[in-house]
């Protein structure tokens, strides 16, 4: 066998030939960071979910020509998040026994479909087509591009899904804002202009499958997969699994209250103007983007049980305040909350991960499709509740959810992995590696 000090003086001894070969291809076991693929991933998850968040953004556009009430808004999220529910686990369970390397890319010409219907959308059927297309896309780009960011990470597994939801947190971000200066002012058909994102999407992504088909990592990814062995009983997985979704559920609840309904509250509460509420909204989203790039590296370097526990519970006191406080403040605590409440999601993603070695895609699916179908259920029903009763009664409401944080407690430790490559991954990838330390 190949001695963990002989494997290591090999992977930094860069003259070496047979080693430059696996320092290029950069696979899942940890040889190294792959960041030009990380960076491509990110930015592309930057232009699908800006894409995706201008949908809620020009709610007020929508409400405006179709005359929509609350109820249907709601609706147009429900569609949007629950056709990526669906299949997303579906899709990361297939792709963990036969991974597609270019599905990426024909994942985001679902998106570019969405994009040009919604822009010459004539009712409101149409509409939900539309919607129901981007989230189609969403379904197969969430869970195959945390597969390959897992793949790319280099052992880094928690700095890697930071970095690959980042750009998904900025897009987000960035909708409003965009909608705000680009489609407010020019109608609902300038949203077609949004389908250059797609096309410039879909040339990134298939230089990533591209990368992923002909590195090795695709195929050493998967033979480490099928190797792989937990840390904990099959009970605790489930207790963990029963826990990390009750998590999910508190977060994203919340979260779907402001995405969808914030520029309301702000309108309806302080008198503000549409585009003032939207660069609000902005603001608050970019808060959540900086928040999803530190969970990751902390939970790394600290623990994922720690930083999931006190990213939910610790924010119970500031969601408690912010339906009582003025605008001044409403801008700090919206700011801290979703700093806080974001740094939460890719630990889950990495912890549930670990808990199930060999289940990458199937768990990223699960977690990504739960995510947006708790999202989209929670703007359906609190569109409904707004009506019934007001925006107000709703966000005082919210604000008790993340005390379920307290559930973390019950989370069971586990061994952080080691970004180390065994001896069976280094010859999944150079078989004469192996040979020669026979």
């Amino acid at each position: 066998m190949i001695s963990d000090w002989l494997v290591q003086s090999q992977i930094t001894n860069h003259k070496s030939p047979i080693i430059n070969p696996l320092a290029n291809c950069r696979y899942a076991g940890g040889v190294t960071t792959a960041f030009e693929i990380l960076a491509a991933l990110s930015f592309c998850h930057l232009l699908n979910d800006m894409m995706q968040s201008l949908i809620p953004a020009i709610y007020p556009i929508l409400k405006q020509n179709f005359r929509l009430d609350f109820t249907q808004i709601g609706l147009i999220t429900l569609v949007l998040q629950i056709t990526g529910a669906l299949f997303q686990p579906v899709i990361g369970f297939v792709s963990d026994r036969h991974p597609r390397p270019f599905a990426l890319t024909a994942g985001m010409g679902f998106t570019l479909t969405g994009m040009l219907l919604l822009s010459r959308a004539a009712s409101f059927p149409m509409v939900l087509v539309a919607a129901s297309f981007v989230g189609l896309g969403s379904s197969v780009f969430h869970p195959e591009s945390s597969r390959i960011a897992r793949a790319a990470s280099g052992g880094r597994h928690g700095f890697a899904q930071s970095l690959f939801q980042v750009g998904g947190n900025l897009g987000s971000s960035l909708g409003p804002l965009l909608a705000a200066f680009v489609v407010l002012p020019r109608g609902q058909s300038a949203i077609a202009w949004f389908s250059v994102a797609a096309l410039i999407a879909i040339g990134f992504l298939f230089h990533v499958g591209g990368w992923y088909k002909d590195s090795g990592a695709m195929h050493a990814a998967r033979r480490a997969a099928a190797a792989a062995q937990g840390t904990v009983s099959s009970r605790q997985i489930v207790v963990a699994v029963a826990i990390l979704l009750a998590l999910l559920f508190s977060k994203f609840i919340y979260l779907a209250s402001l995405g969808s309904y914030y520029t309301f509250y702000l309108i309806s509460r302080f008198n503000l103007s549409v585009q003032s509420a939207q660069i609000h909204l902005f603001v608050f989203l970019g808060a959540v983007a900086a928040g999803t790039i530190i969970g990751g590296p902390v939970g790394d370097r600290i623990g994922r049980r720690q930083v999931i526990l006190w990213s939910i519970l610790g924010v119970l006191p500031f969601t408690l305040a912010l339906p009582y406080a003025n605008l001044f403040w409403t801008q700090i605590l919206s700011v801290i909350i979703g700093l806080v409440l974001a740094s939460a999601f890719s630990v889950i993603v990495v912890y549930a991960q670990e808990l199930m070695p060999g289940r990458v895609g199937m768990i990223a699916g699960l977690f990504f499709g739960v995510a947006f179908g708790i999202s989209g259920i929670a703007a359906a029903a609190l569109g409904a509740l707004a009506d019934r009763t007001d925006i107000f009664f709703v966000y005082r409401l919210c604000s008790y959810l993340p005390a379920i944080g307290v559930l973390a407690i019950w989370l069971p430790r586990t061994v952080e992995p080691v970004p180390h490559p065994s001896l069976e991954q280094l010859n999944a990838v150079v078989p004469e590696l192996g040979a020669a330390g026979e």
